[in-house]
This record gives structure tokens, C-alpha cells and sequence, in this order.
């Protein structure tokens, strides 16, 4: 998939989820009341941006991995996120399954090659422990895209949301409360 096609389109939506507000979470070891998306790493799924789900035991489990690989304790952020505006004013793109389009976009991002570039936000599934070995694979030439996405098929997406604009991640997300685990 060329994204840079879709960039000169303007906004891609591939959206079945549309909502005005949507309470979105982020779990990791700080109260975070002003999310900064130049502190991410490039090589994420979605890219260098603030990573968000609306799941809260997902971020709730992401909270607890990251506090005991820091031997810090655990804390879940709350958000409010204008989803709807956020979708219909900014560029991005929404992968609503484990398809090529979204394995493409990870496998890219992930061999440093910046699909993300000129986009807003991204929002899809998470390339967690569950799938991440048979993304490694294919990246490594041990399987095709083919039997990587047959053996992802088994897999409900965990959801994510990458924004990676400041200026739409101050307008779009509101910081509500943070919470000790």
C-alpha cells in the first residue's frame, strides 16, 4: 500500500468505530497530564507518537508490564478523546483488522521506513505478544504475508491509537485523572 498516495488524497477512514467522545486510556508508570508525542520511539507500530487504547484492561495490563520492568508502581491514565472531530478534521488512517494494509504499515514502520509520515494519528490493532512472532518471521522471510495474516486470523486486535501531532493531540485529547494501581 502506498500511504503517500493517500497522503495526497487527504484523510483515509477505513471507520466502522466513529463516537463524538471516546474515553481512551494510557498505562505506564507517570501521571501524563500533557502527552507529548516527540518522547515516542520511531520504530512502534504506528510510529513516534502518544499511544493510547480504548481498553481499559489493555492499558491496565500495559500499566503493570511496563511498572515491573521498571520496578516502578503502576499507573492508568484517563482521556477524554474527540474522536469524531479528531477523524474528520486531521489525516489518518484506521485498520480495523489484521489485513496486508495494516501488516504492511507495522512491517514498515517497524523497519524504520516512516509510513507514518504526514499523517495525524493511526488507529488499528497492536502488534503485541501475541502476534508479534509471526510479524517477526515475515519480516525475516520465514513466512509470506499470506501465512502471517492466516495465523493472525485467530486473533481479535488489540485496539491502539497513535497521535503524532502535537497540535492535534492538544486539541482532540483531554486529560481526565490518572490512577495508582
Amino acid at each position: 500500500m502506498n500511504y503517500q498516495a493517500f497522503l495526497k488524497k487527504g484523510k483515509v477512514q477505513n471507520n466502522t468505530r466513529m463516537y463524538e467522545i471516546l474515553a481512551v486510556y494510557h498505562g505506564g508508570t507517570d501521571e501524563i497530564t500533557k502527552p507529548d508525542v516527540t518522547i515516542g520511539r520511531p520504530r512502534l507500530d504506528f510510529g513516534p507518537g502518544f499511544y493510547l487504547t480504548d481498553l481499559y484492561l489493555q492499558a491496565r495490563e500495559w500499566a503493570f508490564k511496563i511498572a515491573e520492568r521498571r520496578n516502578l508502581q503502576p499507573i492508568l491514565n484517563t482521556y477524554h478523546l474527540n474522536h469524531k472531530d479528531m477523524v474528520d478534521n486531521s489525516k489518518g488512517i484506521i485498520f480495523k483488522a489484521y489485513d496486508k494494509d495494516w501488516l504492511d504499515f507495522v512491517t514498515q514502520s517497524r523497519l524504520g521506513k516512516q509510513p507514518w509520515m504526514g499523517l495525524d494519528f493511526v488507529e488499528g490493532g497492536v502488534a503485541d505478544d501475541n502476534v508479534v512472532d509471526s510479524i517477526r518471521l515475515y519480516m525475516n522471510g520465514f513466512i509470506s504475508a499470506e501465512e502471517t495474516l492466516q495465523r493472525l486470523k485467530y486473533f481479535k486486535p488489540s485496539t491502539q491509537i497513535c497521535i503524532l501531532n502535537q497540535e492535534v493531540l492538544d486539541r482532540y485529547l483531554t486529560f481526565i485523572k490518572s490512577e495508582d494501581l
